[in-house]
């Protein structure tokens, strides 16, 4: 069982960046759907419907606004099978020269145990109350784990340490755009109703892990052969409606403002929380979640943070309009 009350494992930004403006209304336009790999073909119609969403479940954080679970119905849409990777985000910025924020600020959080030691070491300052998280200079996409370390055998493992803005600009180049918290829910439950997971209410199917989340005893030590950090984009075996890692790996921006009040206040048709709050939503949990601490990995589970904010252990996906 959870801890109530535990902050998430996402440390954020406590400054508004920069620049007050971002890039996301200057970055050019690209030629389509077509960029990167999640052509036409591969992106995922799902057809609306009706649907539970959110819960009632003790297994809950009440606090993050996860219910109360009602009915809702989403209109038709099309949602990338995996997070964007590093291959298609690099596309992206060759393109464009786009400067991520992470690079804007010449740091990002990187989780300790990605750090190396002679690194962690020098580092003095760490976010309040989540004490695993370092800022390291010079962490980004290109060099997730700071200066000295690389993407070029990662080219298909999920882009981190991008911004909501980030993944914003992305969205305005392809074409595309994130999805909503309830198409991301919606596309994330792969027809199955009521369920916890993806793929039912058990976390393990024959003692085999479904999903990467944490293992071992967080944040301290980890179990032999596993490491924490995300896999490829494309791991494990695809929910109902083909779409990967939605549970765990890293953490999804999703296109709403985050409010606890996401459930009362928005209609049951196609919802979408638009009233700024200063944190945006996030979706799916990541790699650090562990249900000792944190089981937003969850389909139901919800997390935010500022729009500014990076870390090693946060990507997104894409979604567009059904025409």
């Amino acid at each position: 069982m959870s801890i109530p009350g535990k902050p998430c494992c996402i440390p954020k930004r406590e400054t508004g960046g920069p620049t007050e403006s971002s890039q996301v209304e200057k970055t050019a336009i690209g030629p389509g759907i077509e960029n990167g790999l999640q052509k036409p073909g591969q992106l995922k119609r799902i057809q609306g419907a009706e649907f539970i969403m959110g819960t009632d479940s003790s297994d809950g954080f009440p606090e993050d606004g996860e219910g109360p679970g009602r009915r809702i119905s989403v209109s038709d849409f099309f949602i990338s099978p995996a997070t964007v990777t590093n291959r298609e985000f690099g596309n992206f910025v060759r393109d464009t020269q786009y400067v991520t924020e992470a690079e804007q600020f010449a740091s990002s959080f990187v989780f300790y145990m990605q750090v190396p030691e002679a690194v962690r070491e020098k580092i003095r300052q760490v976010p309040a109350g989540l004490p695993w998280w370092l800022s390291v200079e010079g962490a980004c996409w290109q060099r997730p784990e700071g200066p000295g370390s690389y993407i070029y055998d990662r080219l298909d493992h999920p882009v981190v340490h991008v911004s909501w803005n980030d993944a914003s600009a992305y969205c305005g180049w392809a074409r595309k755009r994130l999805p909503t918290e309830a198409e991301w829910e919606f596309a994330a439950r792969g027809g199955l109703s009521g369920k916890k997971y993806p793929w039912g209410d058990e976390l393990e199917i024959d003692g085999r892990p479904r999903c990467n989340i944490w293992r071992g005893s967080f944040p301290n030590t980890v179990s032999k052969g596993w490491l924490p950090a995300p896999v490829p984009a494309m791991s494990y075996q695809p929910n109902g409606y083909g779409l990967y890692n939605v549970s765990g790996n890293v953490w999804e921006w999703c296109a709403d403002w985050f409010s606890p009040d996401y459930h009362v206040e928005t209609t049951t048709e196609d919802p979408k929380w638009d009233i700024p709050t200063g944190r945006r939503s996030m979706r799916g949990g990541s790699f650090l979640c562990h249900d000792s601490y944190c089981n937003r990995y969850r389909v139901a589970a919800r997390g935010s943070n500022t729009p500014t904010s990076s870390s090693s252990n946060c990507g997104f996906r894409v979604a567009a309009d059904a025409l």
